[in-house]
């Protein structure tokens, strides 16, 4: 069986830091691909990828840089006008993308960020951004979608759009160190179900977690808005279970899950010593593939995934 020190998705998961940092230092060479102040525009992308663009959607308009809406690139309404589409794409060959940036060409602007400068992506979108150090080996993403909302967190951080009560970049990078290399909870580790929860862009982020866990380990997960939790899902926490909170939460949210005996997992608020949302999602991802190595999975080649989706007979 693989270790988390050994596995490829293992050493993406501890790069991160690194990736984040080259984000925030690359954004002067890719304001091309990336919204301007005031245009009304809609953020599109696919699995992983579509929880990056809700997250940073909210993070924009909340920030005052412009309305912003995000979409599942197979959902999005062609009907409706938009200064820019920004795309968000690891592998620059996904079907949904494609065929999206093909059919608004020539009508409205376009961006991508994608990880492969190789890859039809490139003459789709009018302008991409390459984060090309953040690509992964691993067919499930983890440093790449992080390090795309590094990239555009540290955009509006420079265009002094970030929302009140976020995090400057630098900041959120000390807390992803500390996320790599905190022990994680035992009571977490030996759960057998996980609800994430988050609010406003962390809801994106929860979001994200679920996925990670069901593909690098098969397990049983769900995600909500945390103001949802209240209205059916605490049905289903309950000693051994997991409620895991991505930023504030809400009031007496800890003491409901304590009255039905789960267990509470919050590394993120207003205290000085809690992690950046973003950061937490880390210790998701260490977590995922923890489980994944105890159930005799292997992270690096999850079962039933591949790192595109390529569809046969696309209009890309």
């Amino acid at each position: 069986m693989t270790t988390f020190e050994s596995s490829r998705t293992s050493v993406e998961i501890a790069s991160q830091p690194d990736t984040w940092r080259r984000a925030a230092e690359s954004v002067a060479h890719f304001t091309d691909a990336l919204p301007r102040r005031g245009e009304r525009v809609a953020v599109v992308g696919c699995g992983t990828s579509w929880f990056m663009a809700l997250a940073y959607a909210e993070l924009r308009e909340s920030g005052g840089h412009g309305e912003t809406d995000a979409f599942a690139a197979s959902e999005f309404p062609h009907g409706r006008s938009y200064d820019r589409v920004l795309a968000i794409t690891r592998s620059g060959t996904t079907t949904e993308v494609l065929d999206l940036l093909t059919r608004v060409k020539g009508t409205v602007a376009t961006g991508a960020i994608t990880a492969d400068p190789a890859t039809p992506v490139m003459t789709a979108a009018d302008a991409v951004a390459v984060l090309d150090f953040a690509d992964e080996q691993s067919v499930v993403q983890t440093r790449f979608a992080t390090t795309v909302l590094a990239l555009l967190r540290a955009h509006l951080e420079a265009e002094n759009a970030l929302p009140a009560g976020v995090r400057p970049l630098a900041r959120a990078v000390q807390d992803a160190e500390r996320a790599i290399t905190e022990p994680l909870s035992p009571a977490v580790l030996d759960a057998e179900q996980f609800t994430f929860l988050g609010t406003g862009w962390t809801y994106g982020l929860a979001l994200e977690a679920g996925l990670k866990m069901r593909e690098a380990a098969g397990a049983w997960t769900e995600a909500y808005p945390a103001m949802e939790y209240r209205h059916g899902p605490i049905s289903i926490t309950g000693p051994g279970r997991v409620a895991w909170l991505f930023g504030d939460a809400p009031h007496g949210l800890a003491d409901d899950i304590a009255r039905v005996g789960g267990v509470y997992s919050a590394a993120s608020g207003d205290a000085s010593d809690a992690l950046d949302p973003l950061a937490d999602l880390i210790r998701a991802q260490r977590l995922a593939v923890h489980l994944a190595e105890a159930r005799g999975y292997d992270p690096d080649r999850p079962r039933n995934l591949t790192r595109s989706v390529i569809l046969e007979g696309s209009e890309a």
